[in-house]
């Protein structure tokens, strides 16, 4: 069981004047690392995500990394404090209205510059790149077109050592239009009986119906306020492992309320102190 321990020291903050300024060694890890965090809506993961997100940053040992905000409400654009140009959605409801115009050489010339458009929808920031899934207005599952946005996002993602993907609540998208295989997949929810079932619900999702590949699988509950140990007995009453405990932190909620970046939280923040803690001892390890 992959459980948080002791309280880290706080690192110097990337995000600050001075982190921005600071020379920062970035060394790329022993292999490529997939992460992806799911759970049931309002578990609390792009919260969490933005700061699995500064302490990767923090650690110098992300390499190269990659965020990838699969959820269509784009909250990571405002958790990270970043913009983008294109999202994903956008990128394929063009390739749709192509496909029905149905102008050969139109369909030819989207084609051949798939690929850039990709890149294109990338937004480079100043420790990490974000890619945005967004949102799609057509209906039905146009599975040829998902398939060549996988592919394409499979030919970015090469580029990068490490990919942090903040799920949709459920599996299904990761597993259709990101990545085919995960190294570690984060559960998060928050303590409740409602999050314990959706936990439960993904882990069947996991190893009964292998909707998706993960070396790793584990319970992070956000929020918490005490009764560790009624937690610990309802995960492993699910069979999950406990990856950490983040705390319920003020400060994320009031950066939350206005807007604020969650990567500019303070160093002596409880839920980044807890995150970097389980960053360090579950996903780098």
């Amino acid at each position: 069981m992959c459980e948080q321990h002791a309280h880290l020291q706080p690192t110097t903050n990337p995000y600050s004047p001075a982190g921005r300024q600071a020379k920062r060694t970035r060394v790329a890890p022993a292999r490529p690392l997939r992460i992806a965090l799911v759970g049931k809506g309002g578990a609390g993961k792009t919260a969490l995500t933005a700061m699995m997100t500064r302490a990767l940053v923090d650690s110098g040992r992300a390499g190269r990394l990659l965020v990838i905000d699969a959820d269509p409400a784009l909250g990571q654009l405002s958790a990270l404090g970043a913009k983008t140009r294109h999202t994903m959605g956008q990128i394929r409801e063009t390739i749709i209205r192509t496909a029905r115009a149905g102008h050969k050489d139109a369909k030819l010339e989207l084609a051949a510059k798939l690929d850039y458009m990709v890149f294109e929808a990338l937004s480079e920031m100043d420790h990490f790149a974000l890619l945005a899934m967004g949102r799609t207005e057509t209906l039905g599952c146009y599975c040829p077109v998902n398939d060549l946005l996988q592919d394409a996002i499979e030919k970015l993602s090469g580029s990068f050592d490490t990919i942090l993907i903040d799920g949709e609540a459920g599996l299904e998208q990761i597993n259709r239009q990101v990545v085919r295989q995960l190294d570690t997949l984060v559960i998060v929810s928050d303590p409740t009986s409602r999050g314990l079932e959706t936990a439960a619900v993904i882990k069947q999702m996991v190893d009964g119906e292998h909707i998706i590949a993960c070396k790793k699988l584990g319970l992070v509950f956000n929020r918490v306020v005490g009764n560790e140990a009624l937690l610990k007995e309802s995960a492993r009453a699910i069979g999950l492992d406990i990856f950490g405990f983040v705390p319920h932190d003020e400060q994320i909620a009031a950066f939350d309320l206005v807007g604020k970046p969650i990567t500019s939280l303070p160093a002596d923040s409880r839920g980044q102190a807890a995150v970097r803690q389980l960053v360090d001892t579950c996903i780098l390890a």
